[in-house]
């Protein structure tokens, strides 16, 4: 495919070309160069989400080993069980306690199976909040690494509550009085990914994706064919540029090139000095002037202003 770049510049010679010419097919070229780049923009798109879902790209426990010192993991939500989907513990950043809040998908089958591939139920959304709560009372950061399609849509979910638990999620995280910083590591998808991203500050990897809805899910409701999930995944803004133009995100971490999986390292070490900036800090705030900030942020989400 021929670089963006370079197809700019044949329009401009074509435009200059029928301008000497005397030809008015102005508006003709403009649809036309509209149309490309609407292509390139949807090629450009579904490039970031096949990276987001490669599947060597790195998961929670691969930058929680290369970022932290000393990880233990904690289970249970003290209610129903213990969801593998959703892990949560503690450990060091450089000598810094904090709380670590994470989704966890499966490298193999067996443990995609145990994990639902990173698909929580209502207890993986309880034992954070029971974790979360615990790290505000000993005045700990909470770091959340967020990668799911979503929260698990099935009976025993819906029967135990999934919508009550990321609501909860995000009324108790909204007020929590302790730093939170959030980092979308893969796919940050619908409600299942909001349980998780409610903080201070939240960063994309630079391959990441972040949306209220799969771009294949987008094209069946919307676009009523499943096939159009390429054009669904364009129109929804679903990459780390789009969601910083928008400003619902704090910054970009770089990945390095190919994507993350081709570095696993130097991509940890992008989070992790992004971490040790952040947690220093918001770690010098004051906890009440944390939630109000944090709460404007997230009231000013969705706004626009209508031209007149």
């Amino acid at each position: 495919m021929m670089n963006i770049s370079k197809i700019q510049k044949k329009f401009a010679e074509l435009k200059k070309m029928v301008r000497d010419l005397g030809i008015d097919a102005s508006k003709e070229l403009e649809h036309l160069e509209e149309k490309v780049n609407a292509n390139s923009r949807t090629e450009t798109t579904w490039k970031r989400v096949e990276l987001a879902r490669h599947p060597e790209r790195p998961y929670s426990l691969d930058y929680i080993s290369r970022i932290f010192d000393n990880f233990i993991e904690l289970r249970g939500d003290r209610t129903f069980g213990d969801d593998p989907s959703i892990i949560g513990g503690l450990a060091f950043l450089e000598g810094r306690p904090v709380t670590i809040l994470a989704n966890q998908k499966g490298r193999t089958l067996k443990e995609n199976v145990r994990r639902n591939h990173g698909m929580a139920n209502p207890e993986g959304y309880r034992k954070a909040l029971r974790l979360a709560r615990q790290a505000e009372k000993f005045k700990r950061p909470i770091i959340t690494f967020v990668d799911t399609s979503g929260a698990y849509p099935g009976l025993g979910a819906e029967e135990r509550g999934i919508g009550e638990a990321i609501a909860r999620n995000l009324f108790y995280f909204s007020q929590l009085k302790t730093p939170i910083i959030c980092v979308i590591i893969g796919e940050g998808g619908s409600g299942g990914a909001l349980g998780l991203s409610v903080g201070d500050k939240i960063y994309m990897l630079e391959n990441a994706i972040y949306s209220v809805i799969s771009p294949e899910g987008c094209a069946s409701i919307l676009l009523r064919d499943v096939s159009k999930a390429k054009d669904a995944a364009a129109m929804l803004r679903i990459t780390s540029a789009d969601l910083l133009e928008f400003k619902i995100i704090n910054g970009i971490i770089p990945e390095p090139p190919g994507g993350a999986h081709a570095d696993p390292d130097a991509a940890a070490q992008g989070i992790k000095e992004v971490l040790l900036r952040e947690t220093a800090y918001l770690s010098s705030r004051n906890p009440a002037v944390l939630v109000r900030y944090r709460n404007q942020k997230i009231r000013k989400i969705g706004h626009w202003n209508e031209g007149s």
